[in-house]
C-alpha cells in the first residue's frame, strides 16, 4: 500500500468504460460509482455516488472523438473529485486528443496539445498517465508529473508469437523512425523508412522508400491511424516495391471517415491495434486484431499508488 494509507479508486467517463472496468478487475477493485450524463440542453452532468475523501483517484478517459465531449467529461470529473477532497487525482489518458497540433508549424497556428495540458492542470489533476503521445515533447507541456506508457511491447508481442520470417519494420514517415526502431528492436528486425510529402492535412503522397524491402514481410508501425490514407497508400507502395505480406500496427485506432473501407480494400493483411480507444462493432472487421492495454495500465496505476518506479515497466 502507499505511504499515505489512502484508498485506490478507479473511475470512468463515457469514453471507454470497458477498458476502465478491465483495469479495475486487473487491480482487484470495483469500478467507482459515478454517473456522467447530460442536461436537456447538452451540458455534461456528473454525479459521484461514493465518497472519495482522501482517496487516490484514477480517472480513465481517453479523449477520442467526439473529443470535445470526452475532454469536457474528463475536466468536469476531475473538478468534481477535487471539490470532493480526493487525496490525489490522476488523469489516465490511454489516448490524448488534440495532440497533433503540438507546435507552430506556420504563422498563427494554435498549440492545442499545450492548451489541453493547461486545462487538465487547472481542472485539478495532480498527475497524468498517458500512452503513446503523438509527440514525446507533450510531456514537457505539463507542470505536473507525467508517466508515458508505450504500446510497442504489446503490439510486438503479437508478432513475436506469429514468428513471421523475413521481417522488416517500416516507418510510414520520418517522424515515426524512433518508434519503428524501438518496435524493430523487440522483433530483432531491420527497419526501412518511407519518405513522403503531405500536400495538405489527411492527404499524403509516397515519394521514396529508404531500405531494402523486396521479398520481405513488412510491418508498418505508427502511433495512430485516422482516415487510413497514409497507411493504405504506404502498403500499396510497399507491394509495388516487391514486399510480400504487409501488416500494419498502431496503438490508437481512430479509424474515422473512410478508414474501414480503405483498410478492407487495401493490401494490408492484418491491422494490429489496442483497445486504448473503443472500437465500435461496425468497425471491428476481420482484418483488425485488438490487443488489450488493461494489464499495462493496471500495473502502472499500482506502481503510482505505491510510489514506486513506473519506468521499470520498460526495463
Amino acid at each position: 500500500m502507499n505511504t499515505s494509507g489512502s484508498e485506490i479508486k478507479i473511475f470512468s467517463g463515457n469514453a471507454n468504460p470497458a477498458l476502465a472496468k478491465e483495469i479495475a478487475q486487473e487491480i482487484g477493485v470495483p469500478l467507482g460509482n459515478c454517473e456522467v450524463g447530460t442536461f436537456s440542453d447538452g451540458e455534461i452532468a456528473v454525479n459521484i455516488n461514493e465518497t472519495v475523501r482522501g482517496a487516490d483517484v484514477f480517472v480513465v478517459q481517453p479523449t477520442h472523438p467526439p473529443v470535445n465531449d470526452h475532454l469536457m467529461e474528463l475536466l468536469i470529473l476531475i473538478d468534481a473529485f477535487k471539490r470532493a477532497s480526493a487525496g490525489r487525482i490522476t488523469a489516465v489518458l490511454p489516448y490524448y486528443g488534440y495532440a497533433r497540433q503540438d507546435r507552430k508549424a506556420k504563422a498563427r497556428d494554435p498549440i492545442t496539445a499545450k492548451l489541453v495540458a493547461d486545462l487538465l492542470t487547472v481542472a485539478g489533476a495532480d498527475r497524468v498517465l498517458a500512452m503513446d503521445l503523438h509527440a514525446a515533447q507533450i510531456q514537457g507541456y505539463f507542470n505536473i508529473p507525467v508517466d508515458h506508457l508505450l504500446g510497442v511491447p504489446i503490439l510486438a508481442e503479437y508478432f513475436i508469437k506469429k514468428n513471421i520470417q523475413d521481417l522488416i519494420v517500416v516507418s510510414p514517415d520520418l517522424g515515426s523512425v524512433t518508434r519503428a526502431r524501438n518496435f524493430a528492436n523487440h522483433l530483432d528486425a531491420p527497419i526501412a523508412i518511407i519518405d513522403k510529402r503531405r500536400p495538405k492535412a489527411n492527404v499524403s503522397e509516397v515519394m521514396n522508400i529508404i531500405g531494402e524491402i523486396e521479398g520481405k514481410n513488412v510491418i508498418l508501425i505508427d502511433d495512430m491511424i485516422d482516415t487510413a490514407g497514409t497507411i493504405v497508400q504506404a502498403a500499396s507502395a510497399l507491394k509495388e516495391f516487391g514486399a510480400k505480406d504487409v501488416y500494419a500496427a498502431c496503438t490508437h485506432p481512430l479509424l474515422s471517415g473512410p478508414a474501414i473501407e480503405r483498410i478492407q480494400n487495401s493490401a494490408i493483411k492484418e491491422l494490429i491495434t489496442t483497445n486504448s480507444i473503443t472500437l465500435p462493432e461496425e468497425k471491428n472487421i476481420d482484418k483488425i486484431k485488438v490487443m488489450s492495454v488493461a494489464r499495462l495500465f493496471a500495473e502502472a496505476i499500482q506502481r503510482i499508488y505505491k510510489n514506486i518506479s513506473v519506468s521499470r515497466l520498460f526495463d
